[in-house]
């Protein structure tokens, strides 16, 4: 949600904390796809939500022909096996000996965590050998989970196995090592800010989510733009980190791929495709411009 967590995050959720809800009637979904193309690359850029609902019929139209005309799927990472990503996280969420977490956290941060925590029915203690990065993705999801979002039916999921079915190249503009790193290299002001503001923004984040996915869903990258824009205001670094200096790292792997024949489909999280410091935005340094596919 405030950041654009991807599979990394959802492998950190509580199993035991997912509840499956009725599947509801299916809902058509219209989400915003845009372009990059010369004399002979093509590159769509297509914003996906991790966590949906089962229902969403959002595969289909403009974005099922542009991934069938594309010869490979690149997303933010290839998901490896849970028992690698679990030695991932591993080694670099574990607090150092003799610290907890709780105990970093100054008052009155410390009482709102442990309030979310007896809310969410877990002991005080669950996340205490693990830094406030790690606590703070995981409590951010739980609610979600509880409400009825399912990783399986986010969109990558839907992505990757239809380029396996098809025999598509799929790869990562990142390795889940990168991506668990950046949480990591997060400061600790920043891993604490990240963690208050989660726990200041649970009681709502579900609706909150509701907003997104329908802004995701009626094609309006500009709405969601305004909603991530509230989020990350007061966590500058989260946002410079998770954000935007990834986006400009991927225009720039945008950039050297067109130079390169073929077509290429690229799912990302939607945030990285809305409102300034976009993926668009950045890819103006290199005089690329992508255009939204109407449909």
């Amino acid at each position: 949600m405030k950041t654009s967590m991807s599979a990394v995050a959802l492998l950190l959720a509580l199993p035991a904390c997912a509840q499956q809800a009725p599947a509801p009637a299916a809902k058509d979904a219209d989400p915003a796809l845009w372009v990059v193309k010369d004399e002979d690359t093509t590159i769509y850029l297509f914003g996906t939500v991790h966590v949906l609902k089962p229902g969403l019929t959002w595969f289909d139209e403009a974005v099922k022909t542009a991934f069938d005309g594309s010869k490979e799927l690149v997303l933010e990472m290839v998901e490896p096996d849970a028992a690698t990503m679990q030695k991932i996280v591993l080694s670099k969420a574990t607090q150092p000996a003799g610290q907890t977490l709780t105990a970093s956290l100054p008052e009155p941060a410390r009482g709102k965590y442990l309030k979310a925590m007896s809310e969410v029915g877990l002991p005080a203690t669950a996340f205490d050998g693990y830094k406030p990065w790690f606590a703070a993705v995981n409590l951010s999801l739980i609610p979600l989970m509880k409400a009825g979002y399912d990783p399986n039916s986010g969109a990558e999921k839907t992505l990757a196995q239809a380029a396996k079915s098809s025999g598509k190249t799929v790869s990562g503009l990142e390795t889940a090592e990168q991506q668990i790193g950046f949480f990591d290299a997060l400061s600790p002001k920043a891993q604490t800010e990240f963690l208050t503001g989660t726990v200041d923004e649970m009681p709502k984040i579900g609706q909150t989510m509701e907003t997104m996915v329908a802004d995701w869903a009626a094609g309006e990258p500009d709405k969601l733009a305004v909603l991530l824009n509230e989020s990350m205001k007061d966590s500058p670094e989260v946002a410079k980190t998770i954000l935007y200096d990834r986006n400009a790292r991927w225009a720039s792997w945008i950039a050297e791929r067109m130079k390169q024949p073929g077509t290429v489909f690229i799912a990302v999280g939607a945030g990285h495709l809305a409102g300034k410091g976009s993926v668009q935005d950045n890819l103006g340094a290199y005089k690329l411009k992508a255009v939204r596919v109407q449909y």
